[in-house]
Formats: C-alpha cells, structure tokens, sequence
C-alpha cells in the first residue's frame, strides 16, 4: 500500500534516502562508476553505513548492483531521483533569479528546502519562473530539459579549440562550493564562449580566454565544467 500524506499526495523517500538517492543520480549523470565506496565518500559517511542504507534501499526496489558490483538505479528510483533533483534545481531557481541568492548560497538553501516543498509548490513556481530549463549552473530539469547535445568536458578541448559553456558539475557543486564561488568569479559560467589558448599535458593546466581575459585551470577543474564545440 503507498503511503500518502496529510493532503493526500503520495509520501516520497525520508530525507536520509532522498540523499542517496539524489547522490546516486548525479554520479550517474556525469557517468562516475557508481561504487559504494564513492558514494561513502560523497555523503561523508562510513563505508558500513551506506551498505545498511543500500540494503534498504534494495529491499524497497529503489536501486540494484550490476555485475560489477556498481549500483544502478531501478526504474522506481530513477523516478524518485528526478523528482528529488527536479525539485532542487527549480529551488535553485527561485533562489538565485528571485531572491538574488549567490550560486553556492543558492545551492546550500536549496538542499534544506527541496524535501519541505509539496509538488503543488514545485509545480507553480516553475511556472512562475518561466518554465526554466536548467538550473543556475546550466544542469538540467529532469522532466522538462535534456542535456546538450554533444557536451564534452572543457579539459578534453585541444588548443585552438573553441566551444560555449553549457553546465557545472553536480558533483563540483557539492563536494566543492569554493569550486564553484571560483568557477563563477571568473565567469565560466552557462553560455559563456571560451578560448583555448593552451593545452599543457605535462603541467595539466588549461589556458582559456573567457570574457576578455585569460584564466589558468587544472585539468581537474577543468573537467568540472561542461561545454559545446563550436561546429559540433
């Protein structure tokens, strides 16, 4: 029987699943091998933990391992991540454009509010936001976007390349917000066009053009956001 709530919509995961389950999706959008030490090391819990709350999560048909021992979101819980990650983008939404919120501000906020709002509040206030389809970050709504099409990594690009900045990282976002007041500070943000001015495999550092002036990257900060080649 499902169980449903006081104003009679259905009772989604407890915040403690709705975590995992957000956590699980967003490794699974930028295609990091879904592990269940990673996934420790993302919520910051002990590896014992998350095997308990993997157990329950399978007994309740949320998730499954795969036959190298990676989790796997059923089809129930790919539903219930959307809706989870659905709800926090359009959040970040009215935080940012709205409240005028910072990016990592917004982000934080966001993450405490998502599992107090009832679809009925999710559903109006995209509608008053205009229909978003990404969230600040440039990261799509489950349920109403798609990510861009032929997306690469910015530290894949080669020198000379060129491409326009589509997302941030979910996962730079979370397990590195002074990543992200950075990435922002200097303008690598959605929609931006960038240069590459140079590509150093030896030293692992991109040098990109971006809104006038020159910024130095790693390649690990570099593989945090996303863009489109020109021509692609």
């Amino acid at each position: 029987m499902q169980l449903v709530q006081s104003n009679g919509e259905p009772r989604g995961p407890s915040e403690v699943v709705s975590r995992y389950l957000e956590a699980i999706y967003f490794m699974w959008s930028e295609k990091e091998p879904l592990r269940s030490a990673r996934l420790a090391d993302w919520l910051g819990v002990s590896r014992p933990t998350v095997a308990v709350g993997l157990r329950r999560m399978t007994r309740d048909g949320l998730v499954r391992m795969n036959g190298r021992k990676e989790i796997e979101l059923t089809d129930a819980g790919m539903r219930a991540a959307e809706s989870i990650v659905r709800r926090h983008r359009i959040m970040e939404r009215w935080l940012t454009d709205t409240l005028g919120l910072d990016w990592v501000t917004a982000d934080a906020e966001a993450a405490r509010l998502e599992h107090a709002v009832s679809d009925a509040v999710e559903r109006r206030l995209y509608e008053v936001l205009g229909h978003p389809a990404t969230c600040p970050h440039g990261n799509p709504i489950p349920g109403y976007s798609e990510p861009a099409a032929h997306e690469v990594r910015l530290s894949s690009l080669a020198e000379g390349d060129r491409a326009s900045v589509t997302r941030v990282s979910e996962v730079a976002e979370r397990e590195a917000p002074l990543l992200l007041a950075y990435l922002h500070q200097r303008d690598l943000t959605p929609g931006r066009e960038v240069a590459v001015l140079e590509s150093d495999q030896v030293g692992k550092t991109l040098r990109v053009r971006v809104a006038g002036r020159d910024v130095t990257l790693s390649h690990e900060t570099a593989s945090k956001v996303w863009a489109v080649r020109d021509g692609a």
